[in-house]
């Protein structure tokens, strides 16, 4: 016979299965790219918009920088400046394929074991210029760019795609780039 504590560590267990699986997936309705290819996605990308969450609160001049990992993973630094402290903050973490390598859907950890999604819902495929990213529920979207700055009929178009997924885009944060990190290697 089970007794009670056994009982609630397995259903405690369950649960936390549960809701780490879930964290990786796209929000419901919400349908991450086929025909991707991460080669042409890999270097850095410019963080234009996103919707607020602690993690990345106060910051402006946010990049995102993705290389290949020896196990065949993405690489991920996130970097942003901080002028609070007059500081930058660098997050280092890795990223995988939630299925197949052609459809944007990745899970990403910066913190050991636990991993949210990184879901490509929009993309210029041709140049890889822009891009549109959500997490696993509508409390994360990022707008990317190749550039600093992003056309504004190209951002009303990202902007217009996120609202009609569901996000709250009137609560949307335009990041400012206007600080060149000294420290930063990939820079010119």
């Amino acid at each position: 016979m089970i007794d009670i504590r056994t009982m609630l560590r397995r259903i405690i267990a369950m649960s936390a299965l549960t809701f780490l699986g879930a964290c990786t997936t796209a929000p419901e309705g919400v349908e991450p790219i086929s025909g991707f290819e991460l080669d042409r996605y890999l270097g850095t990308w410019y963080e234009i918009a996103r919707l607020d969450h602690r993690f990345e609160r106060g910051m402006s001049n946010v990049t995102a920088t993705y290389s290949m990992r020896d196990d065949g993973g993405v690489h991920v630094v996130n970097r942003g400046y901080l002028a609070d402290t007059d500081e930058w903050d660098t997050a280092t973490g890795k990223a995988y394929f939630v299925g197949d390598s052609d459809i944007g859907q990745l899970k990403v950890s910066f913190f050991g074991p636990f991993y949210g999604g990184y879901n490509i819902v929009e993309l210029d495929k041709e140049d890889y210029g822009y891009s549109l990213v959500v997490g696993p529920n509508r409390n994360y979207l990022w707008i990317l760019s190749r550039t600093p700055e992003m056309n504004p009929e190209t951002l009303n178009a990202m902007v217009a795609r996120a609202d009609s997924l569901g996000f709250a885009v009137d609560e949307i944060i335009y990041v400012e780039h206007n600080k060149l990190d000294q420290n930063r290697q990939d820079q010119p």
